[in-house]
């Protein structure tokens, strides 16, 4: 695929994702942003180049609303499943889905991605924007969810703050796994929390393909 096409084809999925809805009433403490439809497209095309989701499980570790979860519907697996902890983003995935009308269909579970409902068989891909820790009481969330992608799956592809290439690949040898491939992206924020000083900030971020033993 010539870096035209495969342009084109990414810019097809952020359009067909740009009608998934947010958080209605998103919550600070559990770090509920939404990820942008560019940065999911380019995830989702990313993980569908190197093979990783036709004919295989997804699971979208934190769903949210499903943006995600919903990418990877688009592109062909077997079975698509998103887990969150918090119910109302959940029943917001299921309106997202009638939206997108993609032909995987995707069982929404309420679930603590840190103790894992499902252990699903077969090929098993983690598609996952965790919580950065940035919250105060939250440090380390991304490493609980990095731990649950080693457990249920054989490669992973998390969203996570910028500079944390060093704790990630340390991480990943530290559990049987090794990052293959690394991309800054910028996401960008909409103004949702008191703590935000304007309407929209872009962060750096950096997303990681890890693959597990």
């Amino acid at each position: 695929m010539t870096d035209g096409t495969a342009g084109a084809t990414r810019r097809r999925l952020a359009q067909e994702l740009a009608v998934v809805a947010g958080f209605e009433d998103p919550h600070a403490p559990l770090e509920q942003y939404h990820t942008p439809p560019d940065l999911a497209a380019h995830i989702v095309h990313v993980a569908d180049l190197n093979g990783d989701i036709e004919e295989r499980t997804v699971l979208d570790l934190g769903c949210g609303t499903g943006m995600l979860a919903l990418g990877a519907a688009l592109r062909g697996p077997d079975r698509v499943v998103g887990i969150d902890i918090d119910p109302a983003p959940l029943s917001t995935a299921r309106e997202n889905e009638q939206r997108v009308g993609a032909m995987t269909h995707v069982s929404w579970v309420r679930g603590d991605v840190t103790e894992p409902p499902l252990a699903p068989d077969g090929d098993t891909t983690v598609l996952m924007n965790p919580p950065f820790g940035a919250q105060s009481g939250n440090e380390g969330a991304d490493r609980a969810f990095l731990k649950t992608a080693a457990a249920v799956s054989s490669v992973s592809y998390s969203v996570h703050n910028a500079g944390s290439e060093s704790f990630v690949r340390a991480f990943a040898g530290d559990n049987g796994g090794g990052v293959t491939h690394a991309f800054a992206a910028e996401f960008e924020l909409s103004r949702q929390f008191e703590h935000h000083g304007s309407d929209t900030q872009s962060i750096d971020t950096e997303v990681y393909r890890i693959e597990w033993e």
